[in-house]
Formats: C-alpha cells, structure tokens, sequence
C-alpha cells in the first residue's frame, strides 16, 4: 500500500477527524454528507486503496465484484457490520475493520432512556403539552408505569447489554438475559443477573424486554411474530440494536390490538423508512437511530478508523479486524 494511500469516505465525518485523515491520507470526503448510490459505491471502490463506508452503505457482492486490485482495507465507521458482505470480502482479500466499543456508553444511556420513557409515557405527555391540549394535573392523567421491582430481559449480553444491565440494576430493576453462551459467574454476581438458555421462557415472564444483540442471519427476525406471542399484554419491548432483529409488521400490529403495552425504537427494519402504521400509535417512541449519536462517539470512531488505516498501511495487522472472526 502507498505511503499516502487513497481512502474514499462515504459519508461527512467530524470535523476533527476528516482534517486529520487528510493529513495522514488521500482523502476523498463525502462533504455535502448524501448516502452514495450503488453506482457511486462502485465508482469508490474501483479507485480506493481504502474504503470507509457507514452503516448506510451497502457494501454488497456486486458492489464488490467490481473492486479495484488496489482496495486491500475496509474500515467501516461503526460497530456492525451486516451492511458488508463479509465472504466476498474475504474471497477477494480484503481486510474488514469497524470501531467496538467505543458507542457501548452511549448506546446504553439511549437503551436506559427508551426504557425509562415508554412505561411512563413520556413521549405521549411532551406531545400532549406541545399541542396545547393539557388541562392541568389530575389523579389520573398519563398514569404509565413504575419500573422499580420490574424484570428486565436482556437479548444478547455483550458489550452493550452488560452496559444496560449495569444502569438496570441502578433503577431497581431485576436483570434477566438470554445470550449465545452464559457470562462469567463473576459477573453474573455483580450484576445479579439470571440467565435463561430459553429465550422463549425468558420472553414469558418479563416485563421489559431489551434488544442489545447484533444483526446477524442467525438473529434475523429472532423476535418472530411467534415469540412476540409469548410476550405478556403489559410487557414493553425496546430496541437500540437493529430493526431486522424484529418482526416489524408482527410488532406493529401487535401494538395496534394492545397486545403488548408498548414500544421504544431507535432502529427499523427497512430504515430510514417506518412503517406508517408506527406513526399513528401513541404507545410506541420513535427514534431516528441516533442511540450511539454523541460528539464524543463520533469522534472515538474516527479515531478508531484512524488507527485501523494507519496501522494497515504500515504493514501490520489492525486491532479491529473483523473478518477473521466471522466465518
């Protein structure tokens, strides 16, 4: 790879980040920040050396297919990385990088905040004051929910889910989860947090249920429209992780007929278009998948990338690769 090698960055970045990119690199900004189209995609990855795309960018077979001999690096802004076709990448070998850990406080904080929020209709009631229509206190307006003594059951006890886990336990909330493998028995104790191998029998006895696993063709759809029954009528679902890990269509209606209580959701299925129905419900909060949206995430992911590229082009493996560990 050049000493200077040529990195195509999809999207606008912080400022302090593109300015030391450039530094360091060739840069090709995205400065008017509009999601490339196939063809613009294609166009990048004909003439990269690195490629930086977002979770907005399709990084597909045939967007890969077309790549030029010199694209060696993908160092994706973000931690998941379902937008990129992994095995072509690898059959045309080309390392794949993204950015963990640094979004799992902020994504936490969102998680915390949904759940918080629905229960107690907070989104209901600063409509209800926007539109001019409150008539002042009463014994029962906008009675929602307390969450103190409530079970919480946590998808997918990663990073993320520990984080949310830990904030829980500061609400007095009981912590329940399902994962792939059980965590350590240290930190099952610290966070007192009972695991369940049933992610059916888990999801029957809970009354917030948090999404924090990644989107992977074994997690698509997980919450089918099967174990969205399982779920008690005043059981809350909250969803920061991504939108095809649930059912959409099956939530939606599901909320309609009152069939559960309600919904917090930073992420869709087919975003950025919401299923217009959504719209319409009161019961449900609709965030533009802004959970990871902090200055200082944005920037500690640059950062990261930063580091990915640099230590690639120098010749040695970068901390972040993906690749090796997906297959």
């Amino acid at each position: 790879m050049p000493i200077k090698p040529i990195v195509v960055v999809t999207r606008k970045l912080p400022d302090p980040i593109e300015t030391r990119m450039m530094e360091l690199f060739s840069c090709r900004l995205n400065h008017d920040d509009h999601p490339l189209g196939q063809a613009e995609l294609v166009e990048a990855v004909k003439t990269a050396d690195v490629l930086v795309p977002t979770v907005t960018d399709r990084i597909d077979a045939a967007v890969l297919s077309q790549a030029g001999p010199k694209l060696k690096l993908i160092a994706s802004f973000g931690t998941g990385v379902d937008h990129i076709d992994l095995a072509t990448a690898r059959q045309r070998a080309i390392t794949v990088t993204n950015t963990p850990g640094v979004l799992t406080e902020d994504t936490a904080d969102m998680t915390m905040a949904l759940i918080l929020a629905v229960p107690r209709r907070l989104a209901e009631g600063e409509r209800l004051v926007r539109a001019g229509a409150w008539k002042g206190w009463g014994p029962t307006t906008m009675l929602g929910h307390r969450i103190w003594g409530k079970r919480l059951g946590i998808i997918g006890m990663g990073r993320i889910g520990t984080a949310v886990a830990r904030r829980a336990r500061g609400f007095g909330v009981a912590v329940h989860y399902h994962n792939r493998r059980r965590v350590h028995a240290e930190l099952e104790a610290e966070l007192e947090a009972t695991y369940w191998e049933s992610l059916d029998q888990m999801l029957a006895r809970m009354d917030i249920i948090s999404i924090n696993c990644p989107h992977t063709p074994a997690t698509y759809h997980l919450l089918s429209a099967r174990r969205l029954a399982l779920l008690q009528k005043h059981a809350y679902i909250v969803n920061t992780s991504r939108g095809e890990v649930v059912d959409e269509s099956a939530l939606t209606r599901m909320l309609g007929r009152g069939e559960i209580a309600g919904a917090g959701l930073d992420v869709f299925e087919h975003e950025p278009a919401v299923n217009p129905k959504l719209l319409k419900l009161d019961n449900v909060v609709l965030l533009p998948h802004m959970g990871s949206a902090t200055i200082e995430g944005r920037i500690d992911m640059g950062e990261k990338v930063i580091i990915n590229i640099k230590t690639f082009a120098d010749g040695h493996k970068p901390p972040d690769r993906v690749l090796e560990t997906m297959f």
